[in-house]
């Protein structure tokens, strides 16, 4: 395998621009993963791996992962210690970096199935948060409707490769998605913080069930709430008027499942 070792390498620099740059991310169709925990969670998902990089050392101390990385990684390349600092976007690199290819994102609802719809989420810390709760309960995917960028690297971190796994629906229009979806037999209902909203706990969610969340400060779009079936709310006995976002979206896919 080649070895990398200026920094100032072409490929080098375009891998730092894709993980540092949406635009870039959004025009190349591709993203990068960092971290031995990350990069090798692509071994388990539906993402094709296209660069994989990784120092000597990590190749040692990974032996098994690194050696069924190179076998379905389109290119791979050793790189050396001072390369691999100036690729990380974390304190302390473990020298283990992938490029992936971004699908094209043709998911769709499927019928019986539950999912959790993102409103204007901006905060990548809380939309991966949501997106690793929602694996770990056994939501059948994500919808996002102008949220930050899911292959934002806060956002993949928070998500511990949740992301890589769970189905994700990247929506241009929620409000005509609902209406289409609800033809089909779906129901959606919208997290608020109202108490004349329906209680949670009081639903008898449907076999065909979204529930939605919303953005960090100003909650789900007036036409979002409209569109959906239901209102409803967490109910709160403390003196908090609403819960961060992902905690809200644990609670409402927990009730969504019960």
């Amino acid at each position: 395998m080649e070895k990398i070792t200026s920094r100032n390498n072409d490929l080098i620099k375009y891998v730092k621009k894709l993980s540092t740059s949406r635009k870039a991310r959004n025009l190349e169709k591709k993203f990068v993963l960092e971290g031995a925990r990350l990069s090798f969670d692509v071994l388990n998902s539906f993402y094709q791996p296209d660069v994989f990089l990784i120092t000597e050392k990590a190749a040692e101390k990974y032996k098994k992962q690194f050696e069924d990385m190179i076998k379905i990684a389109g290119n791979a390349y050793f790189i050396s210690e001072e390369v691999a600092d100036k690729l990380a976007e974390t304190e302390n690199t473990q020298g283990v970096f992938c490029v992936c290819n971004i699908p094209d994102g043709s998911n769709q609802l499927v019928s019986d199935k539950k999912y959790v719809a993102l409103d204007n989420l901006q905060d990548p810390s809380n939309l991966g948060a949501i997106i690793r709760t929602a694996e770990a309960l056994g939501i059948n995917g994500a919808i996002c409707y102008n949220c930050c960028d899911i292959y934002n690297p806060k956002a993949l971190r928070a998500s511990m490769g949740s992301i890589l796994r769970l189905p994700v629906i990247l929506s241009d229009n929620l409000v005509s998605d609902i209406e289409c979806a609800k033809e089909s037999g779906f129901s959606f209902y919208a997290t608020v913080p109202d108490k004349n909203a329906e209680d949670i706990t009081k639903i008898e969610f449907p076999a065909s069930s979204v529930i939605i969340i919303g953005n960090e400060g100003n909650g789900i779009s007036e036409e979002v709430k409209a569109a959906a079936n239901q209102l409803v709310t967490i109910n709160m006995l403390g003196r908090a008027e609403s819960l961060n976002a992902s905690m809200a979206g644990a609670i409402a896919m927990w009730e969504m499942l019960r």
